[in-house]
């Protein structure tokens, strides 16, 4: 199962480049809008918390456009067979190349669940990041239906919020280990 997810991982780093060509304007463009409301908020008085950081929106975005090269342009327009699959666990445990991509898929959210809570203050709950991640991947998988790029499946669906999860407590533990040394210094 590990030599599968090892070699999926390095054939889904040939897209990075295309990632970061979509990702990199799209977060200047979100950047500039940022500073633009931040400017605007301090200069009627009010209090600009509810805005994301610079650096956390930044990588919030790239991480975005590289998910969606990696689910839409790994693929060849057509090349599934089944459309749909809605038995819930029906991937697990068939053989290690389903199970690589059940891992794969937990994979694929973990950054989202950790740059989602960094970059959206109310995304900073764990139903809440959970929440976003499984309307993204659902989104994610009627358009790979729509498209042919992919299935449908319910598997996918599950396995990316557990991923979304699982990045969200990785931000959790990141930021009480944060807390932790601002209180000792």
């Amino acid at each position: 199962m590990i030599k599968y997810i090892y070699r999926d991982m390095v054939s889904a780093m040939e897209y990075l480049p295309f990632g970061l060509a979509l990702g990199i304007p799209a977060a200047a463009v979100l950047l500039a809008l940022w500073r633009r409301k931040r400017k605007k908020a301090a200069a009627e008085g009010e209090e600009a918390a509810f805005l994301p950081g610079a650096v956390s929106l930044v990588l919030f975005v790239l991480y975005f456009a590289i998910l969606l090269v990696i689910t839409f342009l790994s693929r060849e327009s057509g090349s599934r067979t089944v459309k749909v699959d809605l038995e819930l666990l029906s991937t697990w445990g068939i053989n290690d190349r389903n199970n690589a991509y059940v891992v794969e898929n937990i994979l694929l959210f973990l950054p989202w669940g950790f740059t989602c809570s960094l970059a959206f203050p109310r995304a900073r709950g764990l139903f809440s990041c959970a929440l976003l991640g499984a309307v993204t991947s659902t989104a994610i998988e009627c358009m790979q239906l729509l498209t042919g790029r992919g299935y449908f499946q319910l598997d996918d669906i599950l396995t990316n919020i557990l991923g979304a999860a699982a990045g969200y407590l990785l931000y959790r533990l990141c930021a009480l280990a944060g807390r932790g040394r601002k209180a000792e210094s």
